[in-house]
């Protein structure tokens, strides 16, 4: 759970750790499974590049490239 006193930009560093530990634990071996659900289209790695997609496009106010 995140504390009421995080910045916007500290709550969007911590999306990119999680989702970024997340696809180091669900990357797929060489067979194309994923390590830890055993399929061949991981769900879980599905959601966690979602989610860096997603707080990549979201620009905290006063760093650069913010839409005004």
């Amino acid at each position: 759970m995140t504390a009421p006193h995080l910045s916007p930009a500290q709550i969007r560093n911590r999306l990119f750790l999680t989702a970024r530990a997340v696809l180091r634990a669900h990357r797929p071996d060489p067979d194309g499974r994923c390590r830890v659900c055993r399929v061949a289209d991981c769900r879980v790695s599905a959601a966690a590049r979602d989610v860096l997609a997603a707080a990549a496009a979201c620009r905290p106010p006063g760093e650069p490239g913010h839409p005004a």
